[in-house]
């Protein structure tokens, strides 16, 4: 693979693979929330969704 998926789709898959795994854990939905936002404004949007998930959880 080259190009920007050898780069980071691995790491996309695993923040997904892991709120899979544990999807009512507020400070992994964060986490991962940050890691997305790392990877430029098209992962914004399911960033902010994560988020808003965890705020979810926690209320």
């Amino acid at each position: 693979m080259t190009g920007w998926l050898s780069r980071y789709g691995l790491a996309i898959w695993h923040i997904g693979l892991a709120c899979l795994q544990c999807p009512d854990d507020p400070a992994l939905l964060r986490e991962a929330a940050g890691d997305l936002l790392c990877f430029g404004p098209d992962w914004d949007e399911n960033a902010e969704a994560l988020k808003a998930r965890a705020a979810q959880l926690e209320s």
